[in-house]
């Protein structure tokens, strides 16, 4: 233990500690905008700096450590002077129209400005300007970049890709594209890891909210059946957005919110979640039984990010992937032919809209080969919790006190493996769930397989079902996926089947989630749908009653001819930026 004082408050903490969290320690914490733990620890913002008694200049405290008898001042009027000017410098080269930043409010530039008290500045402003494609799902905006590092950081090394760089030299350095590529050139996964990492709004989601909300938009068309789906993750932090507690945060006031907004028809991506394990689980089981026909392991299908990644990567591998579409998609293909036929809809009429924890599923949903129910896109429109959630604040729905509404049947009911999908493992467990029945004609135990739970960046456990040894792995962060892949290219490992989300932590930590600066909530979202799963009276997918019904009226089997033509779909038949053509 190392002895100091802070502000002249004495305390302890062990040798190795950085100013920056013993100050957190003290109860006195230090601002910062460039720091990530373990990430970016650079002090490029010069922010978070201290003086030190004895020593003649500031030093950061997010890079330097404590030492025995250190006397730490973090807000001298040295400190408080040279925090301000940097502020200000840094002021001198953002775009301060904070009333139309998607980060208003949620901004730690904005938020240690006004703690400093900058109202105004003596530097001149001199903001940066470059051109950006805005239909690309993924905005940046350099004019509100502080060059803090954060995204290269992250994808360089959380994410492995590379996507971002320094550009251009001294007063004129910036962040862009590597090799000054353009974004829609660039091998970027759409995974919003950057984004969500970012303390300005430099980085946000392409905002489609306009395409329902304005006078042209779906719900202005009284000819239009607007029909909503939620996916798993998204009940597990849309009210963070909102201020609103868990207690209250149950997805029937989520309900009743959207029915508020103007939806038609809620549904619940539960059931697609379900309907995929179906369909990826029977896949598994016949490639199993045709070994010699197949390259192992099988890799999950359903989050567009990785499939992004290894298109991009590794694309030796791609008939390695499930068919199987994504959760969102396959139900997006079932409400505009078997829902519209059962309900009398006009297919073409219906406007198929997903809220998802993710904003790869943007691009994910425009893929002209993935939509196959005849009548335009299966999925029309994908929006993230953050911009559901700007939609239930700009019509001031107060949803603590609406009554809960349940999700509109058929596709509302979804079990509690549906739920864990959202969670790192949880495809995974929902397809052992239902391979092991599959196999053997009974459940086993739900929480059987619970070894392929938590959040290691990669989990590996064998299971025996019917005598036969399954070896399976987890992984998520791309990072993570790329270092299993190398190991099984280097046959360190042999693993039958692989699931790998692209986001740490699963869809829960996904790019499309709120963003609280300087917390990871994936964790404890996770945890949260794992304990929905474990209240929920179904927990095996191929128990979902609404499921057996639609191949009983409809698919007729998984793998038949019609499933393998709406819920299938061909990895080979789109390019990523590169590929030739």
């Amino acid at each position: 233990m190392v002895n100091i004082t802070i502000n002249g408050k004495a305390i302890q903490v062990e040798e190795g500690t950085t100013i920056l969290s013993a100050a957190e320690m003290a109860g006195m914490p230090v601002p910062s905008l460039c720091y990530l733990k373990e990430i970016n620890e650079i002090g490029a913002c010069r922010v978070c700096v201290v003086e030190i008694k004895g020593v003649s200049r500031l030093v950061t405290a997010c890079n330097n450590v404590v030492q025995e008898g250190m006397d730490i001042l973090t807000n001298s009027p040295r400190v408080r002077e040279s925090r301000r000017t940097n502020v200000e410098l840094i002021l001198s080269q953002h775009n301060s129209s904070c009333t139309s930043c998607v980060r208003g409010g949620n901004c730690s530039l904005q938020k240690i400005a006004n703690d400093l008290g900058i109202y105004a500045s003596e530097y001149k402003k001199n903001i940066p300007k470059k051109h950006w494609p805005i239909d690309f799902p993924l905005i940046r905006d350099s004019s509100r970049c502080i060059k803090c590092m954060r995204c290269v950081q992250i994808c360089d090394k959380v994410q492995d890709l590379h996507v971002w760089d320094i550009v251009k030299t001294g007063s004129r350095a910036t962040v862009g594209v590597t090799h000054n590529k353009k974004i829609t050139e660039a091998d970027c996964a759409i995974c919003g890891q950057c984004l969500t990492h970012c303390p300005t709004g430099a980085l946000r989601e392409r905002d489609d909210t306009l395409e329902l909300l304005s006078m042209q938009g779906a719900f202005a068309d009284p000819q239009k059946v607007t029909i909503v789906q939620v996916a798993p993750a998204v009940r597990s932090a849309w009210a963070e957005e909102l201020g609103i507690d868990r207690e209250h945060a149950t997805p029937g006031r989520l309900v009743a919110a959207l029915k508020a907004l103007g939806f038609d028809y809620v549904f619940d991506t539960d059931f697609g979640a379900d309907l995929t394990i179906m369909e990826e689980g029977s896949e598994f089981l016949e490639r199993l039984k045709h070994k010699d026909e197949y390259q192992f392991p099988m890799f999950t299908s359903c989050c567009p990010g990785w499939v992004r990644f290894l298109k991009s990567q590794y694309p030796e591998m791609i008939g390695q992937l499930s068919t199987a579409k994504s959760p969102h998609q396959m139900q997006g293909a079932v409400t505009k032919t078997y829902l519209a036929e059962k309900f009398g809809l006009d297919p073409d009429q219906i406007y198929n809209v997903s809220i998802m924890p993710c904003i790869a599923k943007k691009k994910e949903a425009e893929i002209p080969n993935i939509n196959d129910s005849g009548h335009g896109r299966d999925v029309d429109l994908v929006l993230t919790t953050r911009e559901i959630a700007r939609m239930i604040r700009a019509d001031h729905l107060d949803v603590e006190n609406l009554s809960e509404e349940e999700f509109d049947d058929p596709f509302g009911v979804g079990s509690g493996a549906g739920v864990i999908f959202g969670a790192t493992g949880g495809v995974m467990e929902a397809a052992l769930r239902s391979c092991y029945y599959m196999v053997t004609g009974k459940n086993a135990y739900p929480d059987a397989f619970y070894m392929v739970r938590g959040d290691e960046g990669i989990k590996e456990a064998s299971f025996d079902v019917n005598g036969v040894t399954l070896r399976v792995a987890v992984v998520s962060g791309l990072g993570n996926a790329r270092k299993l892949i190398q190991r099984l290219k280097n046959k360190e490992v042999e693993y039958d089947f692989v699931e790998v989300m692209a986001c740490p932590g699963g869809c829960v930590g996904g790019g499309g989630q709120p963003i609280h600066d300087g917390k990871e909530l994936a964790e404890e979202r996770g945890e949260n749908l794992y304990f929905l799963d474990w209240k929920n009276k179904l927990r095996f997918s191929h128990e979902n009653p609404k499921v057996q019904e639609i191949y009983q009226e409809f698919l007729g089997e998984p793998l038949s001819e019609k499933s393998h033509h709406l819920l299938h779909t061909d990895h080979f038949g789109w390019k990523m930026p590169g590929e030739e053509a």
